[in-house]
């Protein structure tokens, strides 16, 4: 595990756009998403063969508020969830299949959620729906839960730590663990991006829905992983949400991938011997 490196630049923040460009800052960024379809399908395929997938079910009552559930071979010690990224904006559940490969092979059933995008949805609404699936998928696997998301799904499993989480008090106290892989976690430098176009964000929603400036719940477990080679908002980002409820008195850990950029930081969710998979299967404390 390497600690996070980063530091302010000299120079401020200008070009916003720019800082939150990630295809932009990516070599061949453009031939990941068919990839990364191409390798959740053919693991769907291999599960749904195997009676190990249950898939395309219902948490909620809009078009995308549906989820895959992925199960172990043999009975589950616990759940861990993967939210996907795409700037709130962009995706679903069916590109990331594959990224359940390394916690189910320790033997924990994992489930991946769809959720409306905005402009269909706002992100207030957005949190409320992947707090509506917690709920929903808590009942169908019993033992810890164990919540990580990437970009996008990086603020949305930290935002279910917070204390107005939209999330049942009986759901909350069974996550112990989260990872947060390069997410966003303060809204409001979204503002000032052409991004925001589509996210329609103002102000007052922006610090309504930043786990960075909300309180976290007591007893949480939290490690912010972003990759070394990111933008540097993300890397700000990423040390951010783990300095600021580190003074909570909370557990929070602030880690960097050298050499990995956003696009592929998230590719140890598929080996069981990576150390990113043992934080989220490891036992309590671990």
């Amino acid at each position: 595990m390497v600690q996070s490196s980063w530091r302010q630049d000299a120079a401020p923040l200008t070009d916003f756009d720019a800082a939150y460009a990630n295809s932009a800052a990516i070599a061949g960024s453009q031939s990941y998403p068919a990839r990364w379809a191409a390798a959740a399908a053919a693991f769907r395929e291999h599960l749904a063969s195997a009676g190990r997938a249950r898939l395309d079910r219902a948490y909620g009552p809009a078009p995308r508020n549906r989820y895959d559930l992925f199960l172990p071979d043999g009975a589950p010690l616990g759940l861990v969830v993967f939210v996907h990224g795409g700037y709130w904006k962009a995706f679903d559940k069916s590109l990331w299949s594959h990224l359940a490969e390394g916690a189910l092979q320790r033997d924990y059933a994992v489930a991946m959620p769809s959720y409306t995008l905005c402009p269909d949805a706002t992100i207030r609404t957005i949190t409320r729906e992947i707090g509506a699936f917690l709920d929903h998928v808590a009942g169908e696997i019993p033992g810890p839960i164990r919540l990580s998301g990437h970009s996008a799904g990086g603020h949305l499993v930290s935002r279910m730590h917070c204390t107005d989480a939209p999330i049942a008090r009986a759901t909350a106290d069974r996550i112990d663990r989260t990872v947060s892989i390069s997410g966003v976690h303060d809204l409001r430098p979204l503002l000032a991006t052409g991004i925001n176009d589509i996210l329609q964000l103002d102000l007052a929603e922006a610090r309504a829905e930043s786990p960075a400036l909300l309180e976290p719940r007591a007893n949480i477990d939290i490690t912010c992983l972003v990759g070394g080679a990111e933008l540097g908002e993300f890397r700000r980002q990423n040390a951010l949400l783990a300095n600021v409820w580190h003074g909570f008195g909370v557990l929070t850990r602030a880690v960097e991938r050298p050499g990995k950029h956003h696009f592929d930081v998230i590719d140890e969710l598929r080996d069981p011997a990576s150390e990113l998979v043992a934080i989220l299967t490891g036992a309590p404390n671990s």
